[in-house]
């Protein structure tokens, strides 16, 4: 049968506030509200909540039990000695880890500085190299232009040569009849 809010936590012997915390953490399915629209709990939701409220209760149990076992001085004398042998041993680990990792940037930083001078170095001959392109191209034109300046006159003297040859073709030709 549904109990109301005030009827768990009586049941429970915990606050109402405590029950009414759980019941607004419940999935919309698992809350329900009777004809006058007070909350009323589902044996499911009853469940789940009974579950919540009494885990804190068997820990704080627990805890109770664990303190009347205690322990002789020199067993935690020992207990103390151990637990700071470890820090420290766990101190001189960090403090090597941290001057290997220290000497890898170290390293690092090195390597990009050598890297950045590399770069800089491929910028300057790239610049030099497209500086004395230019300066190559310059230069063929101009001779392009000097080449294209003397051709009238090549071509002339190509054809002067060629009509001495077709001459004297012809004035050996004619002194072989004779």
């Amino acid at each position: 049968m549904p109990k109301t809010i005030r009827e768990l936590a009586d049941e429970l012997k915990v606050s109402k506030q405590t029950i009414q915390y759980h019941y607004q953490r419940l999935p919309a399915k698992n809350r329900q509200k009777d004809s006058q629209g007070t909350n009323i709990i589902s044996p499911t939701a009853e469940k789940i909540i009974s579950d919540k409220v009494a885990k804190p209760l068997v820990a704080k149990n627990q805890q109770t039990g664990s303190k009347k076992v205690t322990k002789t001085s020199k067993e935690n004398n020992d207990l103390v000695a151990t637990l700071r042998r470890e820090v420290e041993d766990l101190k001189a680990q960090r403090d090597k880890q941290l001057a290997t990792k220290d000497q890898q940037i170290s390293n690092k930083d090195r390597q990009i500085d050598q890297l950045t001078k590399l770069i800089d170095q491929q910028q300057q001959l790239q610049l030099t190299t497209v500086a004395e392109n230019k300066k190559l191209r310059n230069h063929i034109q101009k001779l392009s232009g000097l080449l294209e300046t003397s051709n009238p006159v090549r071509n002339q003297q190509e054809n002067d040569k060629k009509e001495d040859i077709h001459k004297n073709k012809f004035n050996k030709s004619w002194w072989h009849f004779w």
